[in-house]
């Protein structure tokens, strides 16, 4: 239908709304991209192709600036390709530079790289805003699944990402390189010690590395507290730009006893309250201080062993300054850890009713002597061994949750012990609850499997599926827990490459 109104009446093209857009500011804004091909293609008439590409409605955006800021890649680098020879033209002056901000803001460093010469040569280049886009936006390397795929030659998303992260590399030095030929030795730092910053907060230690090569003096970089990278790294718990350190010479050294205007020491920044930002990814209150602890008790074990009772101008340890800022913290995760313990208390208590009467009350009754009637049958003993786990098991679950319960809640058992005793709690409820299970199933197989043995399929199926659900619906806390507390250690040596 667009193709053939196009077809009879392409000046259409030029009609506007409103709000100042065109047909082609329209397929923009939703990236339609055949429809664009179609008004491009139809067109034919080069002067209404440039008209329609360089209108600009009435917040001064062209089409390709609607389809970039909407994140439709494919409709975007479409349009950008349709400028061609003409590009540099189309990037003049301030356009070009904020179309080179949005490329690098929503990761296309591949374009942003082929546009910064013809941008750089009409308009003077904000080489500090530019660094900072980066840094907030700086793209991360291939995993190792990544790599896999990407030498198997199956994937070609992992292949794009590796040329976007090249992409982004030249793109860097290349603005470091006109920062060097722009100004002074002394005057660099205007440059880059916002970007470093940055890339410090949002954990960026890629383009953290990149910045102090370029520029040796940016490790000495300060935020308007007066706080360096590795104290600004430990008051955002990032914990890959702080992991840096291992891989520094002595310098590290001076980092164990520096402190601030305050008179704090490393430990004590490590004891303040970590941004909402970190904290909120992190399921329950319990685990958050956890991570708390251990960013905590990671400072304490890298500086000085007299940090620890050491006190700032306001007469405060480290220890002290943890208790104050974390007070809530602590109350919310002792709340968190008995509600959770309360509930599934509830549930262990009823498997072990149940398995405890069906232990009792063995299926198809005993004999004049006491024993089973289905002593000898095959399903008979799978039901026994599986109501026995089932007790146990739900027992030791149900004594786990209530030590939980009744728990001193210091802020030390938030590391260790609490997430234990959770874990294991959680553990033998699963192994109770898909025991007891078993155990109903082969039940039901001796009361009415033995003359249709078809019935073990729908058996087996039904009991499948609440075993599934508990899975589903609890093996991420599970998860998260068994990571938290005994996972990889997130913090030492990631590298054996030297910084500074």
């Amino acid at each position: 239908m667009i193709e053939r109104a196009l077809q009879e009446d392409s000046c259409s093209l030029r009609f506007i709304n409103s709000e100042g857009k065109n047909l082609l500011h329209v397929a923009a804004t939703i990236g339609n991209t055949e429809a664009s091909k179609l008004m491009m293609v139809i067109t034919g008439d080069h002067m209404i192709g440039d008209h329609i590409m360089h209108t600009r409605d009435n917040e001064q955006k062209v089409p390709v600036d609607i389809a970039l800021s909407n994140m439709h890649t494919e409709t975007y680098r479409f349009l950008l390709g349709c400028y061609d020879t003409k590009l540099g033209t189309f990037l003049d002056g301030r356009r070009g530079f904020d179309l080179l901000l949005d490329m690098i803001s929503s990761g296309d460093y591949s374009n942003a790289w082929r546009v910064i010469d013809d941008v750089k040569y009409t308009f003077q280049l904000q080489l500090e805003v530019v660094l900072m886009a980066i840094a907030k936006n700086f793209p991360p390397k291939l995993n190792i699944w990544e790599k896999t795929l990407k030498w198997m030659k199956v994937s070609k998303a992992a292949k794009r990402k590796e040329a976007n992260y090249i992409s982004c590399k030249q793109l860097f030095h290349e603005v470091c390189s006109q920062i060097r030929n722009r100004t002074g030795y002394l005057s660099q730092q205007g440059y880059y010690n916002n970007a470093i910053l940055e890339a410090t907060r949002q954990n960026a230690y890629k383009a953290v590395r990149l910045i102090v090569s370029e520029f040796p003096d940016a490790i000495w970089s300060c935020n308007e507290e007066g706080h360096n990278l590795i104290q600004y790294a430990v008051i955002n718990r990032s914990e890959k730009v702080y992991n840096l350190l291992y891989q520094m010479r002595q310098h590290k050294n001076i980092y164990k006893t520096i402190k601030d205007s305050c008179g704090n020491n490393l430990l004590h920044l490590a004891a303040r309250l970590a941004p909402a930002i970190k904290l909120n990814p992190i399921s329950g209150a319990a685990l958050q201080i956890q991570y708390e602890l251990q960013w905590f008790k990671e400072v304490e074990r890298f500086g000085c062993p007299r940090n620890i009772i050491e006190k700032n101008l306001f007469e405060e340890t480290p220890e002290m300054v943890f208790t104050r800022e974390h007070k809530e913290l602590v109350i919310d995760g002792e709340k968190w850890m008995k509600e959770t313990a309360q509930s599934y208390t509830i549930t262990a208590a009823l498997i072990i009713t149940i398995v405890f009467a069906a232990a009792i009350t063995v299926p198809g009754g005993n004999k004049d002597n006491g024993i089973p009637m289905f002593n000898n049958k095959v399903a008979f003993r799978i039901f026994a061994v599986s109501d026995a786990i089932s007790l146990f098991t739900s027992v030791t679950s149900l004594l786990m949750f209530l030590s939980i319960l009744t728990a001193r809640y210091s802020e030390q058992d938030f590391i260790y012990k609490l997430p234990t005793k959770l874990i294991i709690g959680l553990a033998t409820l699963f192994i109770s609850t898909t025991a007891m299970l078993v155990a109903f199933g082969a039940t039901l197989f001796l009361v009415f499997g033995e003359s249709a043995s078809l019935t073990l399929v729908p058996i087996a199926a039904l009991t499948c599926l609440p075993v599934a659900s508990f899975l589903t619906l609890q093996f991420p806390l599970l998860y998260d827990l068994i990571s938290a507390t005994y996972g990889r250690n997130r913090f030492g040596k990631k590298s054996k490459a030297r910084f500074y």
